[in-house]
């Protein structure tokens, strides 16, 4: 069983996408790239007129004309209306700075997400750090313009969670002048523990829900392999465990290990396999794709099946559909986390442009919007079932 269908607020992110590529397309233009009918097609269409989104014409749709700034239109994926800045007495285009610890794995798609969000309007300057809390400070430093560098706006940042340094840093990021929103991460400052502006994965549910398909398959001794340098684990690891307890599945193998650019992860590798065969697991979940398709290499060399020794789900869903079997696997939603986080900091900014202007009148906090509350939102991965879960004979 294959589930590739998209859904429907993915389809119509990636409708929107089609259409800002030349303006305008038509109807079967759109049902030939989507692969979708016709009659799909005006559904969507019909929603997104009525939103606002796009603008109605003979046999499609195009971009409205006033949508050439960030004036109040939907963005990409996740059907939040975004603020018009230039009526709160911004006419310029925004700068944003975007700081993420990758550019080649994972965030390419959560980039994509925030740049289909500005739709034009605003311009996204791209940093790319890693997961040291020294080389995020620097990137996002020479953002704001300590540094000499372009001064921007607002910051779409992911940075490290875990750790004293990591907690510094964020008081650092939440006592800048400028409003900041973390993807696929959560912090909390100050000494009530107040909460930076984030928007992520819930990577617990969709480990949850890994678990409970390998269940349904019919696997009862089961196995988690995370990452120790990924800050996902900590939460993938929490859901396996919590919905293992309730199915009252055996976790016979729970391990940490390098990642696969790491010298050690042959020796590694080898010995998740080993620890497999004696505890007898039928079933793996491993974060992240990469380290998945390796184990299944290796164990294909030994003479292990997968999925007929070995079941086995992979976390992120970046090439896990390249394996040979193509790889069931957990599939966050990245385009939405970027185009969230471009929306949150839009309207964060659409606020302190209202406080500025009425601060003369009623007192308001020109530097933050105060009166906006601090929005936290959570995005739902999903299950995509491909052969390496098939059912257990």
């Amino acid at each position: 069983m294959t589930d590739e269908a998209p859904l429907p607020s993915e389809r119509r992110a990636r409708l929107i996408a089609r259409v800002r590529e030349t303006g305008s397309a038509r109807v079967s233009d759109l049902s030939r790239a989507l692969g979708v009918t016709p009659v799909t097609v005006r559904r969507d269409l019909a929603l997104l007129v009525a939103e606002g989104t796009l603008e109605k014409v003979h046999g499609g749709a195009r971009i409205p004309v006033r949508a050439a700034g960030l004036g109040a239109h939907t963005g990409a994926g996740t059907g939040i209306a975004q603020p018009d800045l230039a009526s709160a007495g911004r006419a310029d285009p925004l700068t944003i700075g975007m700081v993420v610890p990758s550019i080649d794995y994972y965030w390419p798609e959560v980039i994509r997400g925030a740049r289909d969000a500005a739709h034009g309007g605003a311009r996204l300057i791209l940093r790319g750090a890693s997961y040291e809390v020294d080389q995020v400070r620097r990137q996002v430093a020479a953002l704001v313009g300590d540094d000499g560098g372009p001064g921007v706006d607002g910051l779409l940042v992911a940075p490290p969670v875990d750790g004293p340094e990591a907690a510094e840093l964020g008081e650092w990021l939440a006592g800048l002048s400028l409003p900041v929103v973390l993807m696929e991460r959560r912090l909390a400052t100050g000494p009530y523990r107040e909460p930076l502006e984030s928007v992520a994965t819930d990577h617990a549910l969709g480990s949850g829900m890994a678990t409970r398909h390998i269940a349904e398959r019919g696997h009862r001794r089961v196995g988690l392999v995370t990452s120790r340098t990924s800050p996902t684990s900590a939460a993938v690891r929490r859901g396996f465990l919590a919905v293992a307890d309730e199915l009252g599945l055996e976790v016979a193998l729970d391990l940490e290990t390098v990642p696969l650019f790491d010298a050690g992860w042959t020796d590694e590798a080898a010995s998740v396999l080993d620890r497999c065969a004696e505890a007898g697991v039928t079933a793996l979940l491993v974060h992240s794709d990469r380290e998945a398709i390796s184990l299944v290499e290796q164990a294909q060399e030994r003479g292990v099946h997968v999925p007929a020794d070995l079941a086995m789900v992979a976390y992120d869903d970046e090439v896990a559909g390249l394996a040979d079997p193509p790889l069931t696997a957990v599939r966050p939603p990245k385009a939405a986390i970027g185009a969230g986080a471009l929306e949150l900091l839009t309207r964060r900014l659409a606020a302190r442009a209202d406080a500025a202007a009425s601060r003369d009148s009623d007192g308001g906090d020109a530097v933050t919007g105060a009166d906006r509350p601090v929005h936290r939102i959570e995005l739902s991965p999903r299950l995509i079932v491909r052969a390496s879960s098939a059912p257990r004979a």
